[in-house]
């Protein structure tokens, strides 16, 4: 098959697709429709085109320079925008999902409880569901890296004489660098969720764990498509886009030797893998192709069928602000005429899981609702960390893997704790974000300057009266001295932003004038 034969095709286009539209659903009322993503309002296209920014800069394992790439993500304003937008709009959505469940923070609680048992007794869980799926006639593997796993799968191809595999949303495999791995060794992936495709055909990274392409404008898609697929450059209506992608991606679904998918929940007791989609594409790809494999993290792993609901009820209200997602789909043993692996993965969990303070990130159910309420991700996009997990998980989590490369991470935040607030297995991430700036600084993986900085605030802010002298003192300055000498280089905090007008007096002083008796102190 030619690549003009996976071409869209126009003439089989449904009517409905072709022309520009409103491309929010809408139901039988005419109303536009409040789940998901279909409320997100449209976006028009501006007058001039503007260049999607890209992530982050890689090199090696030098720091990445997050504040170097946001700074370009804020200097495209129509994308910054917009992505602000929509991930507010999600975050509100988020919060009318759970407001109309009395129970919402019992089932935080819940869920919580689950992990954190499941976590203290994941050795037991792992030997459960690795005899409970071998005894529904499934091959299982254990990889303690993502080189490992890498190679068990290319293995199990090879054995298979498999040269194309279709996948559903994975960030264990985006984690383990699997696509790039088979592309060197002459595998064709092909993704089929919708977002991962863009950004496959992109060449990007998902700037999201579950809006891949977040960061993309439905322009920049239009753009992607006509240069990769060969669709109307000028046509950027979502329908189209969205139609367009399935016709060029289908014949790799119908035609594919094997079949990936990642793992939302295991269950030790049955030795089944549950996968939440909202375009069922983990069931094409786990379903399709006789050949199936499942990449699986080790701590998604809950004990029985029973507390399955629970993170189900939990999961969609936060990642999308809909009740559930349109697929929640069950593998548990290979079709007649099929073979089914299941690839268990450590890639640093186990370690992670002896860390004092941060073993509770693995609790993490990747919904995204922490980054979709994080005033720096918003304002920055999740290219710009240079890591496969981005926004406030991204920086409990990404240090854990290389300590020098992510070390810039957690000072990426306001520490303000609404990700611990929307977070529905109640992880204390700003807490975490706090613990990992103090590790790094007690291990020197922050720059000198930076280190001088924080023990000069140190000597400060433990003596209250040196604390209210040089607030004194930098208000007074604040007031007297000339802009250049205040907007430069050495004050980031006047970089794309106003210093607050400075009080003509303290907080200190003005309660010591108004509620002290006797002066007190």
């Amino acid at each position: 098959m030619s690549a003009d034969d996976l071409r869209p095709n126009e003439d089989a286009l449904h009517p409905d697709v072709q022309p520009a539209s409103d491309e929010s659903a809408r139901g039988q009322d005419g109303q536009r429709l409040q789940h998901a993503e279909a409320a997100s309002k449209p976006i028009r296209a501006p007058a001039t085109r503007e260049p999607q920014p890209r992530g982050a800069k890689i090199r090696g394992d030098r720091p990445i320079d997050q504040a170097e790439a946001a700074e370009r993500f804020l200097a495209a304003p129509l994308h910054q925008k917009a992505h602000d937008e929509r991930l507010w709009d999600v975050r509100k959505k988020r919060d009318v999902a759970t407001q109309a469940i009395p129970e919402w923070e019992e089932l935080r609680e819940l869920a919580s409880q689950i992990k954190t048992h499941t976590l203290s007794h994941l050795d037991e869980y792992l030997e459960q569901f690795e005899a409970a799926a071998k005894a529904n006639g499934v091959h299982v593997h254990w990889a303690a890296d993502g080189a490992e796993h890498n190679r068990i799968v290319h293995g199990i191809l090879k054995d298979h004489g498999a040269k194309t595999l279709i996948k559903s949303k994975s960030m264990l495999t985006e984690e383990c660098g699997f696509r790039h791995y088979m592309a060197a060794n002459g595998i064709d992936i092909i993704e089929t969720d919708l977002g991962e495709r863009i950004q496959q055909l992109d060449d990007e990274e998902p700037s999201h764990v579950v809006m891949p392409a977040v960061h993309k404008t439905r322009i920049d898609v239009a753009e992607v498509f006509a240069r990769t697929l060969g669709t109307d450059p000028t046509n950027d209506d979502a329908h189209y886009l969205a139609e367009s992608q399935r016709m060029t991606t289908r014949p790799h679904i119908l035609q594919a030797d094997a079949g990936m998918t990642g793992c939302n929940f295991a269950i030790a007791e049955t030795g089944t893998v549950v996968t939440c989609t909202n375009e069922g594409n983990a069931d094409l790809s786990g379903n399709v192709p006789k050949l199936q494999i499942h990449s699986i993290g080790i701590e998604k792993l809950i004990p029985r069928v029973e507390h399955l609901g629970v993170f189900i009820r939990v999961l969609a209200r936060s990642a999308l602000g809909s009740t559930i997602t349109q697929y929640t789909s069950h593998f548990r043993k290979p079709r007649a005429g099929s073979e089914m692996h299941m690839v268990l993965v450590d890639n640093g969990r186990s370690a992670r899981l002896g860390m004092e303070e941060f073993w509770t990130s693995l609790k993490c159910i990747r919904c995204g609702a922490c980054m979709n309420t994080c005033p720096v991700y918003r304002r920055s996009g999740g290219l710009s960390y240079g890591a496969t997990y981005s926004g406030p998980i991204g920086l409990i989590i990404d240090p854990t893997f290389n300590k020098r490369k992510y070390s810039t991470l957690p000072f990426s935040s306001t520490m303000n704790g609404s990700c611990t607030n929307v977070c529905p297995v109640k992880i204390n991430i700003h807490e975490q974000i706090f613990a990992w700036r103090k590790v790094l600084a007690e291990e020197h993986q922050i720059p000198l300057l930076k280190q001088g900085m924080m023990k000069a605030a140190g000597a400060v802010l433990s003596r209250p009266a040196a604390y209210r002298a040089a607030i004194g003192t930098a208000d007074s300055a604040l007031r007297a001295l000339p802009r250049f000498a205040v907007y430069n280089p050495l004050n980031t905090w006047g970089k794309g932003r106003e210093m607050p007008e400075t009080p003509k007096q303290s907080f200190h002083s003005w309660y010591k004038q108004n509620r002290m008796k006797d002066g007190a102190k």
